[in-house]
């Protein structure tokens, strides 16, 4: 069998619980495809699952890299590719679930990612320019792969434009797509905007309530500093700034939420409600999905669960 389920979407939207739901139901097997979640130590802050959740279900591609570690999106393709030959040789379904555009589409569509060695006195050098100057260069070098990439991205316009100056090619032009390798479903969950921001919201105070300014201190306490590129993510960025007594916590929170609600806007360029290779759905439709799921895999769903079975 090599059929692939995918869940996608923007962030705070039910992935998770939506594709444990399905991992139950289905025989399936979650293979992560969040930048986040490869970090260990970082588990509030990225809404890693559960230990409970860890426990009912397989994941794979979570807790991958220490903080200071570099991983790249060939290394993420790699284990991904592995992760879903392991879980179809078991006769269990993979499932890869996250809202990270390029890691979703780097197994979906096949990407030849150009293998261009990291330069660090380049990214030495490109570090100190401003973020703004760097997004400039790329715009014009590559003004394809500048629409997919958030301006104030540091990390992946260095990137970009460090495979430019290796290749002499533009990174939109060497990341061809290989034929499919998977027989593949997309599910993507969508929500009206206003209700997703809620959602986000929420969440961020749960993060909060949970510890998450423990969390960064213990990272520091573990020797990781505020400059490396995993410290710079959303939310620990924010509560970076209130240790260092550079914003109340109040505003922290605030921006951690404003930023949550941009980076939502950046996912839907990645997952286009337009795109007719995503089934798409909005909150609530899980019956509905399963029964496509069910169609998907040969698995007369229905059935079962008329009879008070589940699979």
């Amino acid at each position: 069998m090599n059929r692939l389920l995918a869940v996608v979407g923007p962030t705070g939207v039910g992935k998770s619980r939506l594709s444990l739901s399905l991992a139950r139901d289905f025989g399936g097997e979650i293979v992560s495809a969040d930048s986040r979640q490869i970090y260990r130590y970082m588990d509030i802050g990225t809404a890693k699952p559960t230990r409970e959740e860890l426990s009912l279900i397989p994941h794979h591609l979570i807790d991958v890299v220490n903080p200071d570690e570099d991983f790249s999106l060939a290394q993420y393709q790699k284990l991904a590719y592995e992760a879903i030959a392991d879980v179809q040789k078991r006769g269990k379904l993979p499932i890869l679930v996250g809202g990270s555009g390029l890691y979703v589409w780097a197994v979906l569509e096949g990407l030849q990612i150009p293998k261009v060695a990291p330069d660090l006195k380049l990214r030495r050098n490109l570090e100190g320019r401003g973020s703004s100057e760097l997004y400039r260069e790329l715009v014009r070098i590559d003004p394809a792969a500048a629409q997919k990439i958030d301006p104030r991205n540091v990390r992946r316009i260095i990137r970009a434009l460090e495979v430019y100056k290796g290749a002499d090619i533009p990174v939109s032009q060497l990341r061809l797509k290989a034929k499919p390798l998977y027989e593949t479903l997309i599910i993507g969950l969508t929500a009206d905007r206003a209700e997703l921001y809620r959602r986000i919201d929420l969440r961020v105070d749960e993060m909060i309530r949970l510890g998450l300014p423990n969390e960064v201190k213990g990272l520091l306490a573990k020797g990781y500093s505020f400059n490396l590129p995993a410290m710079s993510g959303i939310g620990y960025k924010q509560v970076g700034m209130y240790l260092r007594g550079e914003l109340t916590l109040a505003k922290a929170i605030e921006q951690i939420k404003f930023e949550t609600h941009r980076l939502v806007r950046h996912q839907y360029s990645w997952f286009r409600l337009k795109d007719d290779r995503i089934r798409w759905f909005g909150i609530g439709k899980e019956a509905q999905i399963k029964t496509m799921v069910a169609k998907f895999i040969g698995n007369n769903y229905e059935v079962h669960q008329a009879a008070g079975v589940r699979e």
